[in-house]
């Protein structure tokens, strides 16, 4: 029977959150026999934990078991199976991670839900243009204190890498010399309706590179509550529709961190054959894959991600498949 809304508060069991947390390396005293309080440094902690540990990857829309079709499952128990217990270093695309990631805030206590947001695409490695239809998720967390901030565990390079404060213009450093932050404003796409009424406005994420440079709007949202049933409609488009880039490009996205801390140090990536890395300042390409059997292994080297062999056939004769591969049973 398909997992429905409403979503219980208690998703997952004390058994499964131990699993969780031993996976992520959470430090022990935000374990629940410490009883941590719900505050900003417990939901750091967990955030930063969870993206440094369960990558950001649309692998099930191209490695997949060639009896299964190529689709993702939302669904508590099996994304908890997918993420820890298979323990194969594997991660999930937005709508995966996200919902994980609410569902197991939920779990502790964390007063959090979901919502729906549009992105814009990256033309020659910028956001521009027009914004999408829904097609991406971000997580609001109101901690006791009444204080709101926003958990995005899954949008890929340019993501945040700490919770972010739901208020206009402030700003959070991200990564390296990367600044993020929220506006609140109208869209161009969607102007006043009449000269008598005031546009729609919405929290618009924005990035730079650095302080001198201009900010670059990347997704926009609204602050109301979306069912599961809105993002499986979400998740349909995004893993089946010619126009998702998702089903004709291989990407994952690894934050990584300090050892022994709990604090993020830089980023490999992978897009298609290229592997790149960010350790706080610039990019750099550190491996371009030719063949099937490389990528493979550069998902195993560089991310810890284990494939079934099963997986690794189900790219055969797929659109993503780098063409010089020679892949065997």
């Amino acid at each position: 029977m398909p997992f429905q809304t409403p979503i219980p508060s208690q998703v997952y069991t004390p058994e499964q959150v131990k699993a969780y947390f031993n996976y992520i390396s959470l430090p022990q005293k935000f374990h629940p026999e410490n009883h941590p309080p719900l505050d900003i440094d417990f939901l750091t902690t967990l955030f930063i934990h969870q993206i440094t540990t369960i990558p950001y990857e649309n692998l099930s829309l191209h490695y997949n078991n060639v009896a299964q079709d190529k689709k993702v499952i939302l669904e508590p128990q099996f994304l908890f199976d997918k993420f820890v217990t298979r323990a194969s270093g594997r991660g999930g695309y937005c709508m995966e991670g996200s919902l994980f990631f609410v569902w197991m805030l939920r779990t502790l206590g964390f007063d959090a839900y979901s919502t729906g947001a549009r992105i814009k695409l990256r033309v020659d490695g910028v956001p521009q243009g027009n914004y999408m239809g829904m097609s991406h998720i971000v997580n609001i967390i109101t901690l006791p204190t009444g204080e709101k901030y926003v958990c995005d565990a899954a949008f890929g390079g340019d993501g945040m890498t700490r919770p972010m404060p739901l208020e206009a213009n402030t700003i959070t450093q991200n990564l390296g010399t990367q600044q993020i932050r929220y506006i609140y404003d109208s869209i161009s796409q969607l102007p006043a309706r009449t000269p008598n009424t005031t546009p729609s406005k919405f929290w618009i994420y924005q990035y730079r590179n650095s302080p001198t440079q201009a900010w670059n709007s990347f997704y926009c949202f609204r602050e109301e509550e979306y069912l599961l049933e809105d993002f499986n409609i979400m998740s349909y488009f995004a893993s089946t529709s010619a126009e998702s880039f998702s089903t004709y490009t291989v990407v994952v996205v690894a934050f990584l961190r300090e050892e022994g801390e709990s604090k993020v140090r830089g980023k490999v990536m992978l897009v298609d054959g290229a592997v790149k890395r960010n350790l706080g300042g610039k990019t750099e390409i550190v491996q371009v894959c030719e063949t099937e059997e490389e990528r493979v292994e550069a998902l195993r080297g560089w991310f810890g991600i284990r494939l079934s062999e099963g997986e690794i056939l189900g790219i055969r004769g797929y659109v993503s498949q780098l063409k010089r591969a020679e892949i065997t049973a």
